[in-house]
């Protein structure tokens, strides 16, 4: 199945700074996702934290850490397989409680489960080597060779009792019972010879964890004696001034006020984000209404060329109307005038036709 989360916090994360071990390096630029997982493959627990793409904690929960409070809202423990410390700031002193209490509970399950590991170990490795070991006694035995006591035949046995074999052929059968066992001890002697290397090259890993696990434990151990002499100190200074014990009382407020405005800065932040999303939804349908637009525009100059052209045509249509017009005026008068002329002819021919 691999590995599930079990149980999921946020926190800021620190590490203790490699050169110094004094102060405290943040690795993460905001509160992370802090989770714990279990890995049923290989029955362990472990502690990881992303942020982005970047692992800022990949921890395995052993029986010998400890998860230390040291104030109110954050917390740390040593990790001599990274070789390092790690610290989480909280933004309330109940998800420091919550993850302190799922730490002691993973860890003695963690406790629990190598003390498991080492009893399957253990009951792996005595059958082999009982059955080495009666193997090794039992040809040794007389009664391997000779028989059980009630098999041999006592002192007393009358002269007619069935005889025994013959020297000759016990002398086989021994030999031949020898080279077995011999075969069977070398099989075995081979896989002790394995086991026995098997064995030491896991003491001299061990060993050599033990010696580096002795030297950072001694680095702690100064750590951890500057440390508290250090906070005797501060007790010892706070105690004599009432000032920096209020300093002190404004410096946690300040910090509580800032994780505060944090968190407000956070959450303002993934507000820009969704109205910077929702802004370039609008910039990509302004950029489509301007394409229209400019599409609209070079349509609409295109209508108003041919308009022009239409109103040219027009123009010169009504000129050439005018025209007609006129010339169908000037057909008029002429007409009209020749009418006057055949009318006063007809007149005239009337009065010669009366005259006559």
């Amino acid at each position: 199945m691999g590995e599930q989360p079990i149980f999921s916090t946020r926190a800021h994360v620190f590490q203790i700074d490699p050169s110094t071990k004094k102060n405290w390096v943040p690795t993460s630029k905001h509160a992370v996702t802090v989770s714990y997982f279990f890995d049923n493959t290989r029955n362990v627990y472990r502690i990881i934290s992303l942020d982005g793409s970047k692992a800022v904690i990949n921890s395995t929960i052993t029986p010998n850490m400890t998860f230390t409070k040291t104030s109110q809202k954050f917390g740390q423990w040593a990790d001599s397989r990274a070789n390092t410390v790690y610290g989480l700031g909280f933004s309330s002193e109940s998800n420091l409680a919550k993850f302190a209490e799922k730490f002691a509970e993973f860890k003695e399950a963690a406790r629990l489960a190598k003390e498991k590991s080492q009893e399957k170990m253990e009951l792996t490795s005595s059958p082999s080597q009982e059955s080495v070991a009666g193997d090794l006694l039992s040809p040794l035995t007389p009664e391997s060779i000779n028989g059980t006591d009630d098999e041999r035949v006592p002192t007393g046995t009358p002269q007619h009792a069935e005889p025994r074999a013959p020297a000759s052929q016990n002398a086989l059968a021994f030999s031949h019972s020898s080279s077995n066992v011999n075969k069977h001890w070398e099989a075995e002697l081979a896989a002790l010879k394995g086991n026995n290397a098997k064995l030491t090259a896991a003491l001299l890993e061990s060993t050599a964890n033990v010696k580096q696990w002795k030297q950072q434990l001694a680095a702690y151990q100064e750590e951890a004696e500057r440390l508290h002499k250090r906070v005797t100190e501060l007790e010892c200074v706070s105690g004599q001034s009432p000032v920096i014990r209020s300093q002190k009382t404004e410096l946690n407020q300040t910090i509580e006020e800032l994780e505060s405005a944090l968190m407000a800065k956070e959450e303002e932040l993934e507000r820009l984000k969704v109205e910077v999303e929702s802004a370039n939804e609008f910039q990509s349908q302004k950029d489509s209404l301007t394409q229209k637009l400019q599409d609209t525009e070079s349509m609409n100059q295109a209508l108003e060329a041919r308009l022009s052209e239409l109103e040219q045509r027009m123009r010169s249509n009504q000129r050439e109307r005018e025209a007609f017009r006129h010339s169908l005026r000037s057909l008029l008068q002429l007409l009209d005038g020749k009418l006057f002329e055949l009318t006063e002819l007809r007149d005239a021919l009337g009065k010669l036709l009366e005259s006559s």
